[in-house]
């Protein structure tokens, strides 16, 4: 699975990992996040990622 990075912070998002603080569990590709899903460490939405 791809990774992405927050181009606001340098945030990576992998979805081996997930993002399990905010609901989000291990495996989830970065498309199948929800829209109103926003960077943990600065706040940003989906639209501030690019793909790794």
């Amino acid at each position: 699975m791809k990774k992405y990075v927050c181009t606001a912070c340098d945030y990576v998002y992998d979805p081996e990992k997930g993002d399990p603080e905010n609901g989000i569990p291990a495996g989830t590709p970065f498309e199948k996040l929800p829209n109103d899903w926003t960077c943990p460490l600065c706040g940003l939405g989906k639209e501030a990622f690019e793909e790794l």
